[in-house]
């Protein structure tokens, strides 16, 4: 790498922490080991090299690199990776965030129309807020979890309507509660015909977006009324460290049986998707359960942050 090169890579890692992740010239001098004067010049300079539009244009070059590697080692068809190194971890879930809406405009941006699919989460959620309007309205949007908790409220993190606002496109819901009262009232739910024009649909989805959350107490599935403590205990205890739209997975990447699984009315997980399916998740908190979903190979793209890749790297080495 030469001299210039290091110097934009430097430009582009302080621009990301000023303009996306809010911090202040001091914050960024901590970081990257540097005076305050040399990292104000370095928010100055990727303006002046044409670095800086309304999102960072440039991508900095190990974050790129591990991307490249993480496609290659986990099979996957895209993958984003953002700075996170000496980060707060409210900042690298913006950066998360603010990535995960540019995979999204991505896929909206075709003229054709175009059928995306939609899990649920604090991240899509703000990707999708995140994003420009781009007037699709010849596209659709689905849903593809149900959104009803069994106190019949609806989650905030629902995004196909709001992903629909963004493009003026369809909104297709997922006409059922998350879990059914019991198996018999599952079958019910998956057997009205609105529920089966929304399952055909979501097989042809162009693409796919989803969250990844862990198994805690501290889980969207818990905190919204979906599941209860003793799912909780229960799902933790048979070694569950990841869920994918109500789906639980293990740490090896297998899915967990789990009595939730007969109530449970969301779309059913594919292995190996032919079509693109992208998980957006980072942090430290995470880390198990987006291993787990690669080793099972249930996605094939990834937005992640830095710290996260290189781990993921590393612990998949013999």
């Amino acid at each position: 790498m030469t001299k210039n090169d290091k110097r934009q890579d430097m430009a582009a890692r302080a621009a990301w922490m000023y303009y996306i992740g809010g911090q202040t010239q001091n914050q960024i001098a901590d970081v990257l080991g540097v005076s305050r004067q040399v990292a104000q010049r370095l928010v100055a300079a990727a303006s002046e090299m044409e670095l800086v539009q309304v999102r960072i244009s440039h991508t900095v070059a190990h974050c790129a690199s591990l991307a490249e590697q993480m496609m290659q080692v986990f099979g996957l068809t895209r993958c984003q990776v953002v700075p996170s190194a000496g980060l707060p971890a409210e900042t690298i879930q913006h950066m998360i965030t603010v990535s995960a809406a540019e995979e999204i405009e991505w896929a909206v941006q075709p003229e054709q129309p175009q059928i995306i699919a939609l899990g649920s989460g604090r991240t899509l959620r703000g990707a999708v807020k995140e994003m420009s309007e781009i007037p699709r309205p010849q596209h659709s949007c689905l849903s593809r979890i149900g959104a009803i908790a069994s106190d019949g409220s609806c989650t905030i993190y629902d995004v196909s309507l709001s992903l629909a606002e963004k493009t003026s496109g369809k909104y297709f819901i997922l006409p059922a509660p998350l879990f059914a009262d019991s198996p018999e009232d599952r079958e019910v739910w998956c057997n009205h015909r609105i529920y089966k024009l929304i399952i055909e649909q979501t097989a042809l989805a162009d693409a796919t977006f989803i969250g990844i959350g862990p198994i805690s107490f501290e889980c969207p599935l818990f905190t919204g009324g979906f599941i209860t403590r003793e799912d909780v205990q229960r799902l933790m205890a048979a070694g569950a460290v990841a869920e994918i739209n109500g789906h639980f997975i293990d740490s090896l990447g297998e899915r967990l049986p789990d009595q939730l699984d007969k109530r449970c009315t969301s779309i059913p997980l594919e292995r190996a998707p032919v079509r693109q399916l992208t998980a957006f998740a980072g942090g430290e908190d995470k880390f198990q359960a987006i291993q787990a979903v690669l080793r099972g190979k249930w996605i094939n793209g990834l937005v992640t942050d830095e710290s996260t890749a290189e781990r993921l790297l590393l612990e998949h080495l013999p």
